[in-house]
């Protein structure tokens, strides 16, 4: 995952929520993000997949400056740039 510090992720994570954002650093226990997109899967009736994918054509819309996410928690991690559109 170090190769990917500098640049704009996804972070799925077993709750219904999605994370998009610059990954910054990575802790013992947890991954930093910077400009994170957090969103909550609950609260619109597109999949995950379908907004992964707007968000890689639209770009990501930070709501939050700066994100910390266990890495307990995390299912996959992956370059934005990577997901197809």
């Amino acid at each position: 995952m170090e190769d990917f510090i500098g640049k704009n992720v996804v972070v799925d994570v077993e709750s219904p929520f999605v994370y998009l954002g610059r990954l910054h650093m990575i802790l013992d226990k947890t991954l930093v993000l910077k400009g994170v997109d957090v969103h909550d899967l609950r609260d619109s009736a597109t999949t995950r997949e379908v907004y992964v994918r707007e968000s890689r054509v639209h770009g990501i819309q930070p709501n939050r400056k700066t994100v910390y996410i266990r890495l307990d928690k995390v299912v996959s991690i992956s370059p934005l740039d990577d997901v197809i559109e």
